[in-house]
């Protein structure tokens, strides 16, 4: 029997393949596709999903492959520069399919089968697990299943999980293509339209190509094509600034919507299957990556026995607001973007009190998911939050999780972490640049727990990790 699968190798699915195969969790990612998406859009990847993949010793290998560009102005395109204390300035543009292609790459060499052109097409669950039938008649057996299967997601339609929200309101066309007219001709109308129309954008992308945003109002080609952007650009413009030869072309709603569950029984949603939003701020691959860098060591820890009776469920409770809360920012983003004149009004307001860097660090913050703070019950306001990559005597706090495991990083010189020792490592730093005398980190690089008594971190310990080995 297969531990798991998962429906989808996007984002979602090939970052929770390989956070399962850290754990030696057997598993197989079904991929409708045959081949890669021909879509070369630029996606971000922000601060948090930065983090994570340097968690796993991934950072270099987007970081080579992608282009670091300012964190300011991210927040419905107000152009404000990030205050100079946050903890990084950058965001990553990176082509979408050489993200999905690093993931996949990673999942597939720690040992994950991926197999595509095979889809989910039903399934049924018992007690003891999950029997899928794929669209070609194979039918498998499996203890789990996930749905990283996107917005139309087959996985939460089979299993009757409601998704509730808003419909689209209005429509954008997206693409990037060669300009023939010159870029001062080009900046210097862009700048003319967007005082009154923030839902239209040519920004270069590098050698003469342009990332084109604009109003589809009144078209009706799905998938557009080439003369939408031509008609649009001439009716808000008056040129369409010899634009040819695209690259690709999107067309996206505004539609909002969330799961109204992220697990039935051994089903589980994750990624676009659970939560659609406007691309605002560039949050749905990361929401999406960040949803899987939760589940997968908790899902692992079910599959291989040592999960507490209720860590699984903390999935949900966890993610479904974190979800929520991007649903509500990317509403109030594109109400942002609107030409009427109180939205703009608002929007003036906002970037005057952005000028406050508490304001600003506040909303950068939200939107890269720096500022998440997880519900543990009371304690410090460090407990449930990130911490940076910290310089420790051992290297980079980073470079400890690596293995997805937990880590007890102690001050005191005291603390221990013995029956957890197949679950936790323990880095003792008296000179740890941290304000607490000991914290214990998830493997999604939360903090659990903070103190200096062992009682109390053994507590914690089975919370979070189960009873020490044993026992």
């Amino acid at each position: 029997m297969i531990d798991v699968i998962i429906s989808g190798c996007g984002p979602t699915g090939a970052t929770l393949a390989a956070e399962l195969r850290l754990h030696g969790v057997r598993v197989l990612v079904l991929e409708k596709e045959t081949e890669p998406l021909p879509l070369a859009r630029i996606v971000s990847l922000h601060i948090r999903s930065l983090e994570q993949l340097a968690m796993r010793g991934l950072l270099e290998r987007v970081l080579e492959r992608g282009r670091q560009r300012p964190v300011g102005g991210i927040f419905a395109g107000i152009p404000k520069p990030a205050p100079q204390d946050l903890d990084s300035a950058y965001l990553l543009g990176i082509p979408q399919p050489v993200v999905v292609r690093l993931l996949e790459d990673r999942a597939i060499e720690l040992g994950a089968e991926v197999r595509h052109g095979r889809a989910v097409a039903a399934f049924e669950q018992d007690e003891d697990g999950v029997t899928v039938e794929l669209t070609d008649g194979e039918r498998l057996r499996s203890k789990y299943l996930v749905g990283c299967d996107g917005a139309r997601s087959t996985v939460r339609k089979l299993l009757g999980v409601g998704f509730p929200g808003e419909p689209s309101r209005t429509e954008t066309l997206m693409g990037e293509m060669p300009a023939t007219a010159p870029q001062e001709e080009i900046t210097a109308k862009v700048a003319e339209i967007r005082e009154t129309d923030k839902r239209f954008m040519l920004s270069p992308v590098g050698e003469g190509v342009y990332r084109v945003v604009i109003p589809a109002a009144g078209l009706s080609s799905e998938p557009p094509v080439l003369e939408d952007f031509k008609h649009q650009l001439h009716a808000i413009a008056g040129t369409d600034f010899g634009v040819h030869s695209p690259r690709w072309l999107s067309r996206f709603g505004d539609a909002t919507r969330l799961a109204e569950r992220y697990r039935v029984d051994r089903v589980l949603l994750a990624g676009d299957a659970a939560h659609i939003h406007p691309p605002t701020g560039g949050q749905g691959l990361n929401l999406g990556v960040q949803d899987a860098f939760n589940l997968g060591w908790k899902l692992a820890a079910q599959v291989r026995g040592w999960a507490p009776a209720t860590l699984l469920d903390t999935y949900e409770t966890e993610r479904h607001p974190v979800a929520a809360d991007v649903l509500d920012n990317t509403r109030a983003q594109m109400e942002l973007s609107s030409a009427d004149a109180g939205p703009r009004a608002v929007r003036k307001l906002l970037a005057e009190l952005m000028d406050f860097d508490e304001v600003n660090r506040r909303l950068i913050g939200k939107i890269t998911a720096i500022d998440l703070r997880y519900d543990f019950g009371e304690g410090p306001d460090l407990l449930g939050r990130r911490l940076p990559d910290l310089d420790l005597k051992q290297g980079r706090l980073y470079d400890r999780l690596h293995q997805g495991r937990g880590l007890l990083l102690d001050r005191t010189e005291r603390l221990n972490a013995e029956g957890w020792a197949d679950r936790i490592d323990l880095t003792a730093d008296p000179a740890a640049p941290l304000d607490a005398p000991a914290v214990l980190l998830r493997p999604d690089g939360y903090v659990a727990w903070i103190g200096e008594d062992q009682q109390d971190l053994n507590t914690h310990l089975t919370r979070w990790f189960g009873p020490p080995a044993g026992a």
